[in-house]
């Protein structure tokens, strides 16, 4: 039961009463077809008075078969009330009694009828409502709240939001209702929300547990609605698309103003502050639909520390950034329409941002950041050093051009990193516009890495070396991040080349990269020895192609090593390489020579040397020099099943394999057993 209702059903009773003859008459009964007031109509209204001679009340009883509001948004169905009738002794009427709206639960109502004012009280459980009217100000209606559960003023929110559903919380305060003849409808004054939580049908806008001391001014005419919405919000959570907000104990001071009509809605104020953790104000447009048509404002943080967790936990959890930390301060000026970015102006002093799962860092970031999707603007952004997963970075200065929806590299920068040198020889960077995604396109080149380093900060074998290279064109579009060119690895007095390289949610949750590897003349003594795997010697050639990581663990690949004989290069196996190539086979890699007889040998002379494993679904396909290719393993080689290790020299020692299906993650186990030492072969 609304407000508004409680008022309608008062302008019945007073109805009735000049239609009832004199209180003497035993009983009396009034049929209107229609009643009308400013708000609202009621239809197939029956009043009925039952009043005994000698007694000193008689019994009301009020049916109304129909009852519209449409300002409001009410509309009711067979509502009835019965109550004692009686004088209260000062010229006046008062009747309490049960009031029933259909299957609805029912409430208590209290009617008093002064010869000077009208007094209405709905109770029902602990919620009370209170109806104030003054016969000198016949206009104006007062309401008082008390623990009224926020549903009973749905229809009222579903004027102002059609999709907004009240789920739960409770009202408190007083509102003026003023509704004079020819003019617009104004409901205004103090109210404090509890617990409040309601939700749109498709979930897409929500909040729960909000606390909220706000003054309302709503006002209602034929060219539109106008809303002024102003006070503290203390606590609760609010979700808004994929932005979340998380609100603090401590007070939020809030204001917004919308003016709606046929063509939407128009928000000439908005206004947030959040002590020195964020304060904005601004303005914006939204289409009748509901949908954000155009925004500016203004935003303000002189301790960015809170931010992301209060603010912006939604929106980075859609990256797999939802830990993300910030400190520092920032302010700037967003500007948005239908499309999406408009401009952008923001100016940043001493921030820091960490990711704690370590994919990046950056540190002291200072200067302008200015986008602008009309006409050009110019930039500089500095930062004092950084890390990318792992691998520290050193200061840059990133002079920027924004124009046209682009921003980008007004020249080329460099940033010294890995013991080496990064340069960024063009960026461009294009903001999502309506159903088109963020889109990045640059190119690099990198000198002189110091793959040592690399291998530090991503765990693994000490390896020796540097990486240089170049791609010229790297493009980022939905998600994944494409690279032309290739990059090339000086290691192990050789090279490996990175060609076809691909990334899938860069900074995401599961990063994915895909590449083919190319090794060239690697010196094979120097990888075992990193590796410490045993001492095999010789040069090394194989590809990686198809290679794939999920989140930085190999899925898929198709892998082939072998060696190539070179001009004056000796080919020696060590004793303990074997045994750890047997070992690592678990028994389905065997040697042309007992136990016994390896034993009695330092190392042994081979031919050549070439194994394959082609991943999928954890399963590694196994092959030898058989299966690289007759330009590579030559004749001679076994096919029962595939030889690793063809001999040389006497004693001549073969290894052949023959599983050929091996479960990945139990090869990956052996392999760092013996690389730690934990897989010890047992020489009789």
């Amino acid at each position: 039961m609304s407000l508004s209702i409680l008022r309608i059903l008062l302008v019945s009773v007073l109805s009735a009463a000049f239609w009832v003859p004199a209180v003497q008459a035993r009983t009396a009964t009034a049929d209107i077809a229609r009643i009308r007031t400013g708000i609202a109509t009621l239809e197939q209204v029956h009043v009925r008075l039952d009043w005994p001679d000698t007694a000193d009340r008689g019994t009301l009883q009020l049916r109304v078969g129909k009852l519209d509001a449409p300002e409001l948004g009410y509309a009711f169905r067979d509502l009835s009330w019965q109550c004692p009738l009686q004088r209260d002794g000062d010229g006046g009427w008062r009747c309490e009694g049960e009031l029933r709206s259909g299957g609805a639960k029912p409430m208590r109502l209290d009617i008093a009828l002064g010869t000077a004012f009208t007094d209405v009280v709905l109770r029902q459980g602990e919620s009370r409502l209170e109806v104030h009217r003054q016969a000198a100000a016949p206009d104006d209606t007062r309401i008082d709240l008390m623990t009224v559960p926020l549903v009973w003023s749905q229809a009222l929110l579903g004027r102002a939001w059609t999709d907004g559903r009240w789920k739960t919380g409770q009202l408190d305060g007083r509102l003026v209702v003023s509704a004079p003849a020819n003019q617009p409808l104004r409901v205004y004054g103090p109210l404090t929300l509890s617990a409040a939580a309601l939700e749109t049908p498709d979930g897409s806008i929500a909040a729960e547990g909000l606390g909220a001391q706000l003054t309302l001014d709503y006002r209602n005419a034929a060219a539109g609605q106008r809303v002024d919405l102003r006070g503290t919000l203390r606590g609760g959570e609010l979700l808004f698309g994929s932005a979340y907000v998380a609100l603090p104990s401590t007070p939020v001071e809030w204001q917004v103003e919308a003016i709606g009509d046929a063509n939407g809605w128009r928000l000439p104020i908005l206004r947030w502050g959040d002590g020195g953790t964020l304060a904005t104000q601004g303005s914006a447009t939204l289409a009748p639909d509901g949908s954000l048509h155009a925004l500016d404002i203004e935003i303000d943080s002189d301790d960015l520390s809170p931010v992301a967790d209060r603010y912006l936990s939604g929106w980075l959890g859609g990256f797999g950034l939802g830990e993300l930390s910030m400190t520092g301060r920032m302010r700037a000026r967003v500007q948005l329409d239908a499309a999406g970015m408009r401009g952008f102006d923001a100016h940043f002093d001493q921030v820091a941002v960490r990711e704690p799962g370590g994919k990046f860092r950056f540190d002291r970031l200072d200067g302008e950041l200015r986008f602008s999707a009309d006409s050009p603007v110019d930039s500089t952004l500095r930062w004092g050093s950084g890390q990318l997963y792992g691998l520290d970075f050193g200061a840059v200065e990133l002079p920027l051009h924004s124009a046209d929806g682009v921003i980008a590299l007004r020249a080329p920068a460099t940033v010294e990193a890995i013991g080496g040198k990064l340069r960024f020889d063009r960026f461009q960077l294009r903001p999502p516009q309506g159903e088109q995604g963020l889109q990045a396109n640059f190119g690099l080149s990198l000198d002189a890495f110091d793959i040592g380093k690399l291998a530090q900060s991503m765990g693994w074998p000490a390896f020796r070396g540097t990486l240089s290279g170049s791609i010229p064109d790297a493009r980022y579009l939905d998600d994944r991040l494409v690279f032309a060119g290739g990059l090339e690895m000086r290691v192990f007095d050789g090279s490996v080349k990175v060609s076809s390289l691909a990334m899938e949610r860069p900074f995401g949750v599961a990063p994915t990269l895909s590449a083919d590897l190319a090794l060239d003349d690697l010196d094979l003594l120097s990888v075992t020895e990193v590796f410490d795997f045993g001492s095999i010697s010789g040069r090394l050639d194989g590809s990686i192609r198809d290679l794939r990581l999920v989140d930085w663990t190999a899925t898929a690949f198709d892998a082939e090593l072998y060696t190539q004989r070179r001009r004056g290069v000796k080919q020696r196996i060590s004793q303990r390489a074997v045994q750890n190539i047997s070992s690592v086979g678990d028994a389905s890699f065997v040697t042309s020579l007992q136990g016994q007889l390896i034993g009695l040998f330092d190392d042994f002379g081979y031919r050549r040397l070439g194994i394959s494993c082609r991943l999928q679904n954890q399963v590694c396909a196994m092959g030898g020099l058989e299966s690289i290719g007759k330009e590579v393993a030559g004749s001679g080689s076994d096919t029962s099943g595939f030889t690793v290790i063809q001999g040389a020299g006497i004693p001549r020692l073969n290894v052949v394999g023959f599983n050929r299906q091996v479960d990945w993650p139990t090869l990956l186990e052996r392999l760092q057993a013996v690389g730690s030492g934990d897989l010890k072969p047992v020489v009789e």
